[in-house]
């Protein structure tokens, strides 16, 4: 249960620090390719065992962290252009509803338990995000012609928390979660260098105050995934984890947003947080 503490409280560091990008006219998209490399440092360093790059390339987790290495920067892409677009309450709820994915591939492919209260629980968790992330009181208003950016950004999300499930369960070895995060980083890293170099051609240049924020999200990004693995292979279900880790996660940071930002929560919000915490204990007590 402490790695799933630990994975709730990095994840919603992540948005604080997001939070104060904006507050210091931070480019965003620098910091986060710097922040991929600063994650890949961290877990370089904190990999006790012999890095080669014969373990890597033999690991049969390579190929998966290449892959998940690609989907975090395309993922975060499109959930920025989601922001824009739809707005910062649709990219919300769209990326953590996409809890429902790796819950249904747990199921089917892992025969995870399945019962009345975990289900309630997974769907009061839905209802959760969506009443949480709600920023407006007229709800989420999505256009049929920007339908795709959403849709995009929950089959993404969904995706990566599905192949890390697969990678851990499947080609992880206990040790190696440091080494196999780390070079998921590397692989996003390789991808950012491709955006920086096109930046710097559009005239927008690195600036010092991008690279001290990529440093300052880079640590806890990476510890986010660690954790995340870390939950996952002490024998923690997919669709027990997930569940309460997306929901923790909103629940956190919409009180950090509170208590930090002074944001003004709706009536919408505190229904969402009393609904996630019915829905942690309901899932809480079908792991039981």
């Amino acid at each position: 249960m402490i790695w799933l503490v630990l994975s709730v409280l990095t994840s919603s560091l992540l948005y604080v620090i997001f939070k104060y990008f904006k507050v210091f006219e931070v480019n965003t998209l620098h910091a986060i390719v710097i922040n991929y490399l600063v994650a890949a440092i961290t877990g370089l360093l904190v990999y006790e065992g012999e890095i080669s790059t014969i373990k890597i390339f033999d690991g049969g987790w390579f190929w998966f962290s290449v892959v998940l290495g690609a989907l975090f920067i395309t993922v975060f892409n499109i959930l920025g252009l989601t922001s824009q677009k739809n707005g910062l309450s649709v990219a919300a709820v769209a990326s953590k509803m996409s809890l429902i994915i790796p819950v249904i591939f747990g199921i089917w492919m892992y025969n995870e338990t399945l019962g009345w209260l975990k289900i309630t629980g997974v769907f009061i968790a839905l209802a959760s995000v969506y009443l949480a992330s709600l920023k407006s009181k007229d709800g989420l208003t999505i256009h049929k012609k920007e339908l795709l950016l959403p849709a995009l950004l929950f089959l993404g999300s969904g995706i990566i928390d599905t192949t890390i499930k697969y990678a851990e369960k499947n080609f992880v070895p206990d040790g190696d979660e440091p080494l196999f995060s780390a070079i998921c980083f590397v692989s996003a890293f390789g991808i950012g260098i491709l955006i920086l170099i096109y930046e710097a051609i559009q005239g927008r240049r690195l600036q010092f105050k991008s690279i001290i924020a990529g440093i300052t999200l880079g640590i806890p990004n990476y510890f986010s995934i660690y954790f995340l693995i870390k939950a996952l292979k002490n024998g923690m279900e997919s669709s027990v984890f997930f569940p309460i880790n997306h929901v923790g996660t909103v629940l956190f940071t919409t009180l950090l947003g509170y208590i930090l930002f002074k944001e003004r929560l709706l009536i919408k919000n505190y229904w969402g947080i009393a609904l996630a915490v019915v829905a942690i204990i309901c899932i809480a007590f079908a792991k039981a």
